[in-house]
Order: structure tokens, then C-alpha cells, then sequence
């Protein structure tokens, strides 16, 4: 057995210990048909990177239930990887090259490429070294990318199979577009902003009634240019008489029609509403009903296109001329304002532009089912079970999901154009003759495809699918994936379906949500407000144990947590605790050096009470653990390493240790030992580091703690009795501690105790714990007795269950200085009562102090005369 350094510190251990795991592959999974797998795949972090706060939360919960089951005996395999992100890695090697005066056009696409491939090679692994720091005992080995050979063969494989089912289409429908990124985006790409904005009331003259008018209200005036028709609803007998006829549309010299469409309210605004089919997705599914044109009035950078006076100005500079415009002749009726939701893209905060293009679509009315049905079914539940509820709301209401981007960075659309006939071909290599017309030349698709649809495919593609590897048999479901409620539509639902259509199984069968992590002040970290704090600092400071404690201890599935410097603090001085307990315990070993013959008959009731308490330990952690329940399974654990073991056990083991007679050393020893082993094995998951640091130095049967069996409950390991005795001794304890200082004895100073119980049952225990006993309760002689004969009547008492204690009075107190001190207090507070009287019975303070003074005012006299009562009671009990 080595010894342990005087002081911890994590600098000194954690990068060598880590190297250390690596070394032995112990985070290595492998086919092994003797146990039973589990499986997590790690969220695969951008290659923009740079740890956060969310990545240490998301990956530390990862970490705790792969580290739990490993111990247990699963063959656990947490697979890392990380992902290409499209349009932020784009942004970022942009940018990077305009620094550089380069223009990314300048350079060509293939020229382009290869930059963003330098980036990957500088970057990528930034953030998963950034993770090692953590403490994360993911695969490495296993580390995939989302652009690697084996992925993007997947990606392949399933746009051609859903293509050729008929669940991918081109067309020209209603998409989100985003002018300063300039590619389209997802539903769930889009951030709904609350704006302020206005209502512009604007009159359409109806042809060929002079001085009759149609009015529309619009938050979007520039978007009229693109008006091909009015709709009332058919119900409304305000405009019967108006449907089929034409409209004047203002500022055109354009005529449209007034149609009859159930999707107007009635009762909302006029009843009218102008519609713009290229540029609304509502306008769109009523522009398809009566087969109107749809006029994209936007190029790609959101300025006008329509030839007249607006061309090439901006979207909002147009809005300013229109209405200007609108108001010179007349048609402007009224502006109001008006709060409303504007859809913004969440990376780059820019207002989402609504047009028509040509993109890529998955159908998804048929692929949302089954995932519907997985979650109604129980093969996929969510914890927090609240969260299944946003997970159906959204497949529930889902559209059909563009998949194409304006990007050069990603995967390319595997769709062939022949240059001779237009026909497309999907396929995963370039066709060599065109199916339609024996044509030989081709061009591929520009477009890239959505980061997360190859995100999608995630939990099986880097298992080797569509290979039939021996991987994706064994590991795949996956079992758990840990995620922030902030993905569950861009990531969670795409992966369900897409495991559900390609697999035919659910990814995974658990969904463990988490929240974010907050300031000390309850908002979300980001750099607009300055308030993030890098997880590495907090590593360089304190060590990843404390975080990793601090970023779990009270945390609840699903709720968003607070950071505070002081917890991580308070979780140094926990590692600090375990670091001396166990530097004591190692130290002590050596007298008592044969434990070979220590049997469970042979160990003392305060043995068998810690060895019952960390059996039932083991027993609820494991029960946390697997309700995924960790704050509370590390409370737990604190709670029984501080208090019970260190605070209790220690302390009642030491005369034990220190008397070179006594016969029961051995069990101590044992029992020091064993307890310690089995607390730091449940501390593991938790804390990796200084738990290893300490077991290999304890023990030398195992080289390390994370393959080490995790520890079990064990019947004959149930020590009710000694569990109930030993706890009357700490309520003893307590109480005599309690007396003492509200006397202000200092724990120097021993005194005599009386235990006085008709119980001999209860006399029994105290009998068999003196030694400790009188340790704990600061006494010089413990005396047992029936009643409270030889007890001096002025001794101070406290009661517990069945007994009452004693201590005479003059043991505790040196009645001199006592007296002396009472005295000095006695005219303290003579001089408090004077002023607090003098100034109640002063009729200027009474009628001219603020009430809240004079109220404060009488506490004080009444907490003072409270205090001159007892302290005249202690005088006088004094001086006889």
C-alpha cells in the first residue's frame, strides 16, 4: 500500500490518471456475447467548438451512467464522434478567409472544400481534448465524424432509398429562407421573437366601381408587389357580392381576383386578407386551392426584384417607399400598432424570409407515425415524462422537412441533372448514361444537405450501418441518450424516425432530458451578456471532480440549474474531506496489519452500523441511478461520506486505533477499509479521478477502481439492531453537544455524565459504546445508572428516547469566572433596557419616528428583558 500526498491536489493526479485509462483501453467496448451490452452515443459536438457549461453538464450525466453500468458488468460503450455543422462551420472558414482577403467564390467550390477540411484537422479535436479534461471515458477508439467515409456512405444510402420511395421530392414550395446566410432553413431552425411592429390598413379599389374599395390589413406592406388575389370567407355576407370580381392591386397596374376561401376568419380584422402565395406558407396552400400564380418578389439577398420604382432596394427600405407611396394616393386608411412573433434563424438572428423556391422535402406524414406510436407504446420513453408531450405536439404537427441548403460545406445531393434531356437521377455515383435518353453528360445538385439529417442517422451509422456489422447487432438500440430540451426537435424526433424507418427500432429507449446551465443569477450564459464561464477555468482552479459534483448536485431531469462559485467550492472541500478521511485511514492501517481472521460476529456494534449504512447506500444509489434520478444518488452519497462515515464513524473508531490493548482493532481496520473501498466505488461515476487515486493507493488486488465491481446489497450485511443502538448513541451525543453550547463550553473542557434509564436494554448499549461514547460526548467518566441517585440537583439535564442525561453543573462551568461573566452581561443589558426605555417613553421620538422604527424599537425591549430573565435565573442559581 502507497501513501497518499499530504494535500490534494488535482493537477497532480487527473492528467496522468487519464492517460493512464487511455493507455489500458479501459474505455474501450468491444463484442462480447458473455455480457450484456449498453450503449450511449455522445451528441456529437460541432467542430466549431469550444466547450460550455451545457457540454460539461450533458457530458458529465453521460459519463456517470457509462462509468455506473461499466462497473456493473455491462459491456459499455459510450460512442464519441463529432459533427461537421454545415452553415456554422461555413460561417466560421468565411469569415476566417476574409480576414485573409479571400473570397470563398474567388476560391471555387473544390478550393473552398479543402479549406473547411484544414479548419476540421485544426479544430475538430479541440473540443474532444477539451473533454478528456472532463474526465469523459467515451470510446475514443471509436471516434467517428459525420463526414467520414463510413457516415457519408449512410447519408447515401438513405436519400436514395427514400427517394426511390418516394418520401423525398423536389419542388417549389414555401421554405424558410435566410438573406444574410443565404440558404434555407428548417422549421426548427427558426426562433419566434416577439416584435413590436405595425398594422398597415391599405384599400384595394374594386375595377369598375369607382369609389368602391376592398380593405386588407398587412404587417408586410412590401410583400403586396407579390399579391395574386383577396380572399373573404364564402360564409361572409359582407363580400358575396364581390367574389370573382377584380381588384385594383395599387402600385402595380395589376388586376387580381377576389376569392371565396374557408381560411379566412371572418370575425378577425376586415375579413379580407391579401394573398401572397410565393411569400406566406398560409397564402401558399390557398394559392394552390385556386391555382393562383405565385411571383417571388425577393432575390436571395431579401432586395426587390420586381422592375418599377422599388427594384434592388432592400425589403425594408421598399416597406418605408411603399407605404409613402400608398399614403400620396390616398390608399393608406390607418397604421396600428401591433405586437407580433417574427421568425428569426437562431444562428444569426436575421428575419426569416417566407418564399417559394425550388429545394428538397421529406415527406413526413408516414415517417412521423411510428415514431408517434413508439412513444404511445413504451418502446421510447422521455424523463421527465412531460417532455413526450412536446415531443407528440411537434411530430403531430409536423410539415414536410427541407432538407436542402445553399451551402458548399456538408453532404452533397446525390442528385444528377442530364445536360441533354433534364431528367434527375438519384444515385450514390454519377450515372454514366442518361435511363431517359442515353445521354453521357451530367451535372450533380449544388445543394448540400441539413446538418441533421446525417445527424439523424447518428446512433446506427457509426455502428457500420448499412453494413450488417457485428457492432450494430450487438450495441445497437442504444440504450440512454442525454440530451438539452433544446434539441429535441432539431435532433431527437429526426432520430427517432429515422431509426424507426431504416432499423425498424427505436434509437434508443430512454430520452434523459436536462436543462441549461444558468448564472448564479438565473440567466443564460452567452456572450452578449458576458456572463459565461469556461468550464476549463473552473478544471484549472479546482479540479474536474469539483465540477462534475458541482454541475450534479441538486440537479433534477429536465430543470434548468444555477452556477455558483461557492458549490464548487463546497465541492473542493468534499474532495478535500474524502482525501484526509481516507490519508487517516491508510495511516492507521498498519496497527492492526492481519485482518484475515475478522469475521462479521467479530465486529462491534459501531462496525456493523457503518458496514449496515453503506450496504443500504449501495442499495438506493443503485435504485437512483437506474431512475436516472443522479443529483439525488450523489446527495446520497455525500450525505453518508461527511456526516455518517467521517463525522461519526471515524471519530467513534479512533480510541479503538489509538489504545494499543484493545482487542477489537482488527475489526476496525477491516471495517475502515471496506467501508471506504465500497463508498469510493459509489463515489466513482461522480468523482473519477480522486477516486481512482486513492483505491489503487488503498489496495493492490485491482489496478483500477473502473472495472471494479459495483457494490451490492447484501442480506448479511442488515445490521438493524446495531443501525437502531448506534443512533440512540448520536442522539446522546447530539444532546450533550447541544447543552454545551449553549453554555459555551468549549469541547477542552470534560465533564462527568450521567445516562439515566430504567431500560437495561438501553443501558446495554451505552455500556458496550463507553469508550467511544465519552470521546463524542466530551466526558471524563461515563456513569450508568437506574435513577438519579449521587446526581447533584443543581446538574444540567437533556432527554432523549428512554433516558435522560446529566452532567453536574460545576463540571461544566467554572463558577467564578461564570458569575463574573454573568455580571458584565447583567449591566450590558441594564444600559440596553435604559436606552430602549428612555427612548419609547420620549413623546417627541413616539410621535415623530416612523412606525417600522418604533416597532423595531420595542422588539429590542422585549428581546432584552428576555435576556435580563435568564441571565438573573443563571445569577442567582450561581450564588445559591
Amino acid at each position: 500500500m502507497k501513501e497518499l500526498e499530504k494535500t490534494y491536489n488535482p493537477a497532480d493526479i487527473e492528467d496522468r490518471l487519464y492517460q493512464k485509462w487511455l493507455d489500458g483501453k479501459y474505455f474501450h467496448a468491444k463484442v462480447n456475447k458473455d455480457k450484456k451490452p449498453f450503449t450511449i452515443v455522445m451528441p456529437p459536438p460541432n467542430i466549431t467548438g469550444q466547450l460550455h457549461m451545457g457540454h460539461a453538464l450533458d457530458n458529465t450525466m453521460q459519463d456517470i451512467l457509462i462509468r455506473y453500468k461499466r462497473m456493473q458488468g455491462y459491456e459499455a460503450l459510450w460512442q464519441p464522434g463529432t459533427d461537421h455543422a454545415a452553415i456554422a462551420t461555413e460561417v466560421k472558414v468565411i469569415d476566417k478567409l476574409k480576414q485573409e482577403g479571400i473570397d470563398k467564390h474567388d476560391l471555387g467550390r473544390d478550393g473552398f472544400l479543402e479549406k473547411c477540411w484544414d479548419w476540421k484537422e485544426e479544430y475538430g479535436t479541440r473540443i474532444v481534448k477539451q473533454l478528456h479534461k472532463m474526465g469523459s471515458s467515451a470510446d475514443w477508439d471509436r471516434e467517428r465524424f459525420t463526414m467520414d467515409e463510413g457516415c457519408s456512405d449512410a447519408v447515401l444510402e438513405v436519400f436514395v432509398k427514400l427517394y426511390e420511395k418516394g418520401y423525398i421530392y423536389k419542388g417549389s414550395r414555401i421554405i424558410n429562407w435566410c438573406p444574410v446566410c443565404q440558404t434555407s432553413i428548417s422549421d426548427a431552425e427558426v426562433e419566434h421573437v416577439e416584435q413590436e411592429g405595425k398594422f398597415w390598413h391599405i384599400n384595394y379599389p374594386v375595377v369598375g366601381e369607382p369609389g368602391r374599395f376592398v380593405e386588407i390589413a398587412t404587417t408586410r406592406p412590401e410583400t403586396m408587389l407579390g399579391d395574386t388575389a383577396v380572399a373573404v370567407n364564402p360564409e361572409d355576407e359582407r363580400y358575396k357580392d364581390i367574389v370573382g370580381k377584380m381588384l385594383e392591386l395599387p402600385l402595380t397596374g395589376r388586376q387580381i381576383p377576389v376569392v371565396a376561401d374557408a381560411y379566412v376568419d371572418q370575425e378577425f380584422g376586415t375579413g379580407c386578407v391579401k394573398i401572397t402565395p410565393a411569400h406566406d406558407p398560409n397564402d401558399f396552400e390557398v394559392g394552390k386551392r385556386h391555382n393562383l400564380e405565385e411571383i417571388v418578389i425577393l432575390n436571395d439577398d431579401a432586395t426587390v426584384n420586381v422592375p418599377g420604382p422599388y427594384f434592388g432596394m432592400d425589403r425594408y427600405e421598399a416597406r418605408k417607399a411603399i407605404v409613402k407611396d400608398l399614403e400620396d394616393q390616398g390608399l393608406l386608411v390607418k397604421v396600428v400598432p401591433h405586437s407580433h412573433n417574427v421568425g428569426t434563424h437562431d444562428r444569426c438572428k436575421t428575419t426569416v424570409e417566407p418564399m417559394v423556391k425550388q429545394q428538397w422535402f421529406v415527406k413526413m406524414e408516414e415517417m412521423a407515425k411510428p415514431a408517434i406510436e413508439a412513444l404511445k407504446t413504451g418502446e421510447l420513453k422521455f424523463v421527465p415524462e412531460s417532455f413526450g408531450k412536446t415531443y407528440l405536439h411537434w411530430l403531430e404537427n409536423i410539415r414536410d422537412w427541407c432538407i436542402s441548403r445553399q451551402l458548399w460545406w456538408g453532404h452533397r445531393i446525390p442528385a444528377y441533372y442530364c445536360q441533354d434531356c433534364g431528367e434527375i437521377v438519384v444515385a450514390k455515383e454519377a450515372p454514366c448514361k442518361c435511363p431517359k435518353c442515353d445521354g453521357t453528360s451530367f451535372v450533380q445538385d449544388e445543394d448540400t444537405l441539413d446538418t441533421w439529417f446525417s445527424s439523424a442517422l447518428w446512433p446506427f451509422s457509426t455502428l457500420g450501418w448499412p453494413e450488417k456489422t457485428e457492432d450494430l447487432e450487438y450495441f445497437y438500440p442504444t440504450d440512454v441518450l442525454v440530451t438539452g430540451y433544446d434539441i429535441i426537435f432539431f435532433w431527437v424526433i429526426r432520430m427517432v424516425f429515422s431509426g424507426l424507418e431504416q432499423t425498424g427500432k427505436s434509437p434508443f429507449h430512454t430520452v434523459l432530458i436536462h436543462g441549461l446551465v444558468r448564472d448564479s443569477q438565473g440567466r443564460k450564459m452567452s456572450k452578449s451578456l458576458g456572463n459565461g464561464i469556461d468550464p476549463l477555468e473552473v478544471i484549472d482552479k479546482y479540479g474536474a471532480d469539483a465540477l462534475r459534483m458541482t454541475l450534479i448536485t441538486g440537479n433534477a431531469p429536465g430543470n434548468d440549474m444555477r452556477f455558483y462559485w461557492e458549490r464548487v467550492e463546497n465541492s473542493r472541500n468534499f474532495a478535500n474531506k474524502v482525501w484526509n478521511a481516507s490519508r487517516f485511514i491508510m495511516m492507521n492501517i498498519e496497527k492492526a496489519p492481519d485482518v484475515a481472521g475478522v469475521t462479521l460476529d467479530s465486529l462491534t456494534m459501531a462496525d456493523r452500523w457503518i458496514l449496515s449504512k453503506v450496504n443500504t447506500l449501495a442499495k438506493d444509489v443503485t435504485e437512483n441511478l437506474d431512475r436516472y434520478e443522479l443529483g439525488i444518488a450523489l446527495q446520497k452519497v455525500y450525505d453518508f461520506i461527511w456526516e455518517e462515515f467521517c463525522d461519526w464513524y471515524i471519530e467513534m473508531v479512533k480510541p479503538r486505533l489509538y489504545n494499543e490493548d484493545d482487542a477489537t482493532k482488527a475489526a476496525a481496520v477491516w471495517t475502515l477499509k471496506t467501508v471506504l473501498i465500497n463508498a469510493l466505488k459509489l463515489l466513482h461515476p461522480f468523482m473519477p479521478f480522486i477516486t481512482e487515486e486513492i483505491f489503487c493507493n488503498l489496495q493492490e488486488e485491482e489496478e483500477t477502481i473502473m472495472v471494479s465491481q459495483w457494490p451490492l446489497y447484501r442480506d448479511d450485511w442488515n445490521f438493524k439492531e446495531e443501525e437502531n443502538a448506534t443512533e440512540t448513541i448520536k442522539e446522546a451525543v447530539r444532546a450533550i453537544r447541544g447543552v454545551r453550547s449553549d453554555m459555551n463550553v468549549p469541547p477542552s473542557k470534560r465533564a462527568k455524565v450521567y445516562v439515566v434509564s430504567e431500560d437495561e436494554a438501553l443501558l446495554g448499549i451505552f455500556e458496550h459504546s463507553r469508550s467511544f461514547f465519552a470521546s463524542l460526548g466530551y466526558a471524563n467518566e461515563v456513569v450508568l445508572q437506574k435513577n438519579k441517585e449521587g446526581i447533584a440537583p443543581d446538574a444540567v439535564s437533556a432527554v432523549i428516547p428512554r433516558a435522560a442525561i446529566y452532567m453536574p453543573f460545576a463540571d461544566l462551568v467554572d463558577i467564578g469566572k461564570e458569575i463574573e461573566r454573568l455580571r458584565g452581561e447583567e449591566k450590558r443589558l441594564e444600559g440596553e433596557l435604559a436606552r430602549s426605555y428612555g427612548m419609547l417613553n420620549n413623546e417627541k421620538f413616539v410621535s415623530r419616528a416612523p412606525q417600522a422604527k418604533i416597532d423595531a424599537e420595542k422588539e429590542k425591549l422585549e428581546k432584552y428583558s428576555q435576556m435580563m430573565e435568564q441571565v438573573k435565573a443563571r445569577l442567582a442559581q450561581l450564588l445559591g
